[in-house]
């Protein structure tokens, strides 16, 4: 669990740094799933996914490689995002024991073009009635400031819904949220990254000549409700930590279900760093 420091931390700033959650050995590991997992993947589809507003930071052309539900592709992953170093730290921020999946996306940025995420807030994508939401980056290998590492505006959390563009993916204005501008957080293999899907984040483009690896995994409180039934994906409802207690219970007017599961899935899984 958290320790009582680093839960203060977090409600002071709205983020949580935790080095060496998982070893050096491990994340080389994970590191290697991932990339043979993309190339697979290349091999049949498109695995691009860098947002159309990036192009507004760069002015050139850039690359991020993507897959979700990575649970579906490798069991090594399926065992992360339960592993619970990870659901402990997420249960105590969180403030329940039982740790909800809403999505997972594994993300390279390849070497010396890895496209950039401009400022912005998780909550436009997948807005919940408690914003118990939160996202954990899991770092499979280092990320200095030239491999784009992810960086925050502490305490932004605190703002609320700041209204956000929509155009080339939900992001703040360029010019009143440049990038560079955030607090970076450099990272180490291993280390993960906790913030309320409130955090105003984005990173910068890897100008290294080495990928950077990371998983997102973003999680919630079972008994938070999604505003509006949007964002959906194969692998929501997928309990990693205790128990779903809203079996039984009612759904919140407005959240009914609209035809099948499979015709909700498939749009808009755009978000992170």
């Amino acid at each position: 669990m958290p320790t009582q420091d680093q839960l203060d931390f977090y409600q002071e700033n709205g983020y949580l740094h935790v080095k060496g959650l998982f070893t050096p050995e491990e994340a080389a590991a994970f590191r290697q799933e991932a990339h043979e997992l993309i190339a697979r993947l290349q091999a049949v589809k498109s695995v691009e996914a860098t947002w159309g507003s990036a192009a507004e930071v760069t002015m050139t052309k850039t690359s991020l490689l993507h897959c979700h539900d990575v649970q579906f592709q490798s069991a090594a992953f399926a065992r992360l995002i339960t592993d619970p170093r990870l659901t402990a730290i997420a249960a105590g921020i969180i403030g329940s024991p039982n740790v909800q999946l809403h999505h997972n996306k594994l993300f390279i940025k390849p070497p010396e073009k890895g496209s950039p995420f401009p400022m912005h807030q998780d909550q436009p994508f997948f807005p919940h009635d408690k914003d118990s939401m939160i996202a954990a980056i899991i770092h499979f290998d280092d990320a200095p400031i030239e491999k784009g590492c992810v960086r925050v505006v502490p305490g932004s959390y605190k703002m609320g819904p700041v209204p956000h563009l929509k155009e080339g993916g939900w992001h703040l204005p360029l010019s009143e949220y440049p990038v560079e501008s955030a607090l970076p957080c450099e990272a180490k293999a291993g280390d993960v990254l906790f913030f309320s899907y409130l955090t105003i984040h984005g990173s910068g483009v890897n100008t290294s000549n080495e990928a950077r690896t990371t998983l997102l995994v973003q999680m919630r409180d079972p008994l938070d409700p999604p505003s509006v039934l949007t964002h959906l994906s194969r692998g929501q409802g997928m309990m990693l930590a205790g128990v779903d207690p809203s079996v039984g219970m009612a759904t919140p007017a407005g959240n009914e279900p609209k035809g099948t599961m499979g015709g909700q899935m498939g749009g808009g899984m755009g978000t992170k760093m």
